[in-house]
């Protein structure tokens, strides 16, 4: 039996960023993860599905210094954000120069950042990287839990952290029940190409079907996240590519010119889920085991960075001051401290999805008069910029600006 002071089940990015975290503490962390490197992080070919980092979930991952590792050109940063109606009415634009900030956001290749954490993770020696391994069982006692391995090796800990992902097996072992609800969408991405330069823009138009998203990626391509009824989707994924272009851009606007080349399309229900706790003795959920949420704002990686920074501060205070960072006293301070902000941001994009996935002719109204609103309001632009920045009033040290230079980017 080996002891550790917290086992993580779940070595994907938000599972990694908490061990980072964690180790960088001092804490010894045993990160258990089932896919193999060569599964996970070795893909050479670009990937159609990309995050759109904020700057916050940025400052996370430059404080545990896995930022610098990322190569310069696989980093995309944007610095304006165009959002506009289908119905009609004027666009909603950010610019990063409203707020002195050098971007809005970065969009970048899951596999860049989680290969970037993982060389952070080889550099601690005191996080103990166990892959490809998968948990068999867990069993949890008044003072610490166990787990064992499907190759009978045992773990124990004080703490337990669930980061699995959306359908989470140690969720389910925990007896952690969830709230879903499906959207009955799906969102299909893809890499293209198009005859105009993105000129470093992410774009999105709202549809009656929902949000199409275009991202900035090098030179005049971008990644597409196209969000409609899932029997639409479906429908497109098998078109022919030329056909589908011609269907793309019109949907588009043809806002960048025509769609010249396109890679492989993938295509993934949404269904939103919460689980209605975050913490159990000696428990905790982090990420997707917790909260799987509408992609439209593109907010599902970010929300997990700040549950792993939360969590990491909480278990890393305790400890400083001689407490059990297991005891469910301890970790309710975690889940008082996200589940909140998550379960806000799910219901604002729940009622945004709600709002303009539809040809109503009375919500078309309203939603021209508020996006007009918003457009002519600095404060308002303000606020919704910060937001989607990430830099809201209640984050955890590891997403606060520790320097001028950090506030420059």
């Amino acid at each position: 039996m080996e002891h550790f002071d917290v086992i993580i089940i779940g070595g994907g990015i938000v599972g990694a960023t908490l061990a980072c975290a964690l180790g960088e503490a001092g804490a010894a962390v045993a990160l258990v993860e089932a896919r193999t490197a060569e599964n996970s992080e070795a893909k050479t070919t670009r990937d159609p599905r990309v995050y759109a980092v904020t700057r916050a979930s940025e400052r996370i991952l430059r404080a545990l210094h896995a930022w610098e590792t990322m190569p310069a050109g696989e980093v995309f940063p944007f610095t304006e954000m165009e959002v506009w109606d289908a119905g009609g009415g004027k666009a909603l634009h950010f610019d990063c120069a409203e707020l002195v900030e050098p971007c809005l956001g970065h969009i970048i290749e899951p596999r860049i950042i989680l290969t970037a954490l993982m060389t952070r993770v080889s550099e601690l020696g005191r996080i103990h990287l166990l892959r490809p391994a998968r948990f068999r069982q867990i069993r949890v006692e008044m003072d610490e839990v166990l787990v064992e391995l499907e190759d009978g090796r045992g773990l124990s800990a004080g703490l337990v952290v669930a980061a699995d992902g959306v359908h989470s097996p140690v969720r389910d072992a925990l007896g952690i029940e969830t709230r879903e609800h499906d959207y009955r969408q799906s969102s299909l991405v893809a890499l293209v190409r198009t005859t105009e330069p993105h000129r470093s823009t992410a774009w999105q138009r709202f549809l009656p079907g929902g949000p199409l998203a275009f991202l900035p990626l090098e030179d005049h391509w971008c990644s597409i996240v196209w969000t409609d009824a899932t029997e639409a989707v479906e429908r497109r994924l098998h078109l022919d590519r030329d056909v589908f272009h011609a269907e793309l851009g019109a949907a588009f606007g043809h806002r960048l010119g025509e769609i010249t080349d396109s890679g492989e399309r993938e295509a993934w229900p949404l269904r939103r889920r919460h689980a209605v706790h975050y913490v159990q003795q000696r428990t905790a959920l982090v990420g997707d085991a917790a909260h799987a949420i509408h992609p439209l704002a593109g907010q599902g990686v970010n929300l997990g960075l700040l549950d792993a920074a939360t969590l990491a501060q909480v278990i890393i205070e305790a400890r400083a001051s001689g407490r059990d960072s297991g005891e469910l006293r301890t970790l309710r301070r975690y889940e008082r401290w996200r589940r909140g902000d998550n379960l806000l941001m799910m219901s604002a994009m729940d009622g945004i999805n709600a709002l303009f996935s539809n040809a109503s002719y009375a919500l078309r109204t309203t939603r021209m008069l508020g996006l007009g609103v918003v457009n002519h309001s600095g404060p308002l632009r303000h606020l919704f910029m910060r937001h989607a920045m990430g830099l809201g009033p209640d984050l955890p040290d590891l997403a606060r600006a520790r320097s001028s230079m950090d506030a420059k980017g």
